[in-house]
């Protein structure tokens, strides 16, 4: 068994609750995920997080999209036209759907993000909102699921007090570690 899912699975309910919270925020999901360790390995957790992420009520799902902060790509050095046209495309989403858009940008390059959210938010734009809110809880769950991968992936490398918290990202301190492919927008 991996170091990682090993210290997971013997923290302290209260202390993985507070990790899978940092993942995604719906006390739900975390709650169910923390009560039923022990997880085999971290592919067993990750299956038991996307069957929780599909089962969430509308409630926790819209809960857990309010805890989202609009952060994405790394703006320096782009044009001012670009960073206009993310924020412009956002503030659409945003007023359109009533929550932030989130993207899972894992596929693409660091350099290809900025272009794939902007064309991610364009296209979403389109949608109806039953069928964006399919594809923000889609969205969501990946998301999570990266977070958890990376959460899992510290905690093998560290001691009992090292673990007691998730890693954070300087640069977006909500999301996560900075090298994350998952981005918020």
């Amino acid at each position: 068994m991996h170091r990682g899912i090993e210290v997971f699975n013997r923290a302290p309910a209260a202390t993985a609750t507070a990790w899978l919270l940092a993942c995604c925020a719906s006390r739900s999901w975390a709650e169910r995920l923390a009560a039923h360790r022990p997880y085999p390995t971290t592919d067993a957790l990750l299956a038991a997080a996307d069957e929780a992420a599909y089962d969430l009520a509308p409630a926790d799902r819209a809960a857990a999209l309010a805890a989202e902060h609009p952060h994405g790509p790394d703006l320096s050095g782009i044009p001012a036209a670009a960073s206009t046209a993310l924020d412009a495309a956002h503030a659409a989403y945003e007023s359109r759907f009533g929550h932030v858009f989130v993207i899972a940008l894992e596929a693409y390059r660091p350099d290809e993000h900025l272009d794939q959210t902007l064309a991610g938010l364009r296209a979403r734009l389109a949608n109806d909102a039953e069928e964006e809110r399919v594809v923000a809880a889609d969205e969501l769950r990946r998301v999570a699921r990266a977070r958890l991968t990376r959460l899992v992936a510290g905690l093998g490398g560290q001691g009992p007090e090292e673990a007691r918290k998730p890693e954070k990202s300087a640069e977006f301190p909500d999301s996560g570690p900075a090298d994350s492919p998952y981005v918020p927008v």
